[in-house]
């Protein structure tokens, strides 16, 4: 069997920030991406996915977003972003390899796939993020709405819901944003359980993100202080605002009962809906990791700050406030790989220094 010093399970942005990080503390990574290109979950999002960070504040270690760096790079701009960025490191990547399962072997762990057999592992990276489990929450009477229900992992474009009555669940970025381009071509309602609650954009002229790098609140080791992850405000420039002052998308409290097509609203309107798009997040997809006892109930992993608490030499990468607000970030990732890999560096020979 091959054996490898870190398996790294995942090839998108926290992947590649982890073999960049392993290769700078010495040690020869393997990534192991299900997909056949490594840029993880980015080609699957919705066309229109713009992000929230400028591009000076949404780069990997190591390589800058080309072009302006004061602009919001869209979806298929990062999927060429990162495929650049693989394609320039020293790292070995496998693509179509799905794991399946990690297991202990001899104080080293077995690594098993689909399409990439089986390596052992002196150390391993979970990277695999949380596309993969989108969450559905259990809302009331949902599970037998008979119209056409999905996450908004399964939304792509406007075009086939136009003209259709769409309920959006969901009150954070993505819900806004897929509620607000939905209602160009749809009467749409956004469903929520609080008010949206939204953040300016830019202060004082400048983008956000630049007070919090200059700060250091966007990397500061918040994670540790969590019970649970706080509600992330809605970035705007004013846009997403004046569309919900307008009514469009309009805002509702949570629907309390679905019959059939029907949906009734807490102030007893009753009305038929056609679509409703659940955009309330996701969990992090780990089933792998079952047999090592390294999950807890709801399949979350039992960690602190990224690093195993009940298996050495077990690491996380890419889990939302994994360790601060930034983690789960194409800008914030690369902080927290560079914790992880020093780490398990110290770890596997504790004599590894930087090259």
């Amino acid at each position: 069997m091959e054996i490898v010093d870190v398996a790294v399970i995942g090839g998108g942005q926290s992947g590649l920030a982890a073999a960049h990080a392993l290769r700078h503390y010495g040690l020869t990574p393997v990534v192991l991406e299900a997909s056949e290109r490594p840029t993880g979950s980015w080609p699957h999002y919705y066309d229109s996915l713009t992000l929230f960070s400028p591009a000076r504040y949404s780069a990997l270690p190591g390589m800058p977003v080309p072009g302006d760096p004061d602009r919001y790079p869209r979806r298929d701009e990062v999927v060429d972003y990162l495929l650049r960025y693989a394609a320039a490191l020293d790292a070995d990547i496998r693509t179509g390899v799905r794991v399946t399962e990690v297991r202990e072997a001899g104080g080293a762990y077995e690594v098993g796939s689909v399409g990439g057999g089986r390596v052992a592992a002196r150390a391993v990276i979970a990277a695999t993020g949380s596309f993969g489990r989108p969450y559905r929450p259990q809302l009331p009477g949902l599970a037998g709405f008979e119209g056409e229900l999905l996450h908004a992992a399964d939304y792509a474009t406007p075009e086939p819901f136009v003209g259709r009555r769409v309920v959006v669940v969901g009150a954070g970025n993505s819900a806004v944003q897929i509620a607000a381009e939905l209602a160009r071509h749809s009467r749409v309602t956004l469903a929520i359980k609080a008010p949206v609650k939204f953040a300016r954009q830019r202060v004082l002229g400048r983008d956000l993100h630049a007070w919090l790098a200059a700060t250091r609140l966007d990397t500061a080791p918040l994670g540790r202080f969590l019970r649970r992850p706080p509600r992330q405000p809605v970035l705007d420039d004013g846009r997403y605002r004046a569309a919900l002052a307008a009514g469009a998308p309009e805002q509702r409290p949570m629907f309390t009962a679905v019959d059939g097509t029907k949906v009734t609203w807490p102030d007893g309107a009753v009305e038929a809906v056609d679509t409703i798009v659940l955009a309330t997040g996701y969990r992090p997809d780990l089933p792998y990791l079952r047999p090592l006892g390294a999950l807890d109930a709801d399949g979350r992993p039992l960690h602190r700050e990224g690093l195993s608490i009940v298996r050495p030499r077990l690491a996380y990468l890419g889990l939302e406030w994994q360790r601060s607000l930034s983690s789960n970030t194409l800008r914030g990732v690369g902080v927290d790989a560079a914790r992880v890999a020093r780490r398990l560096a110290g770890e596997l020979a504790g004599r590894c220094r930087p090259q």
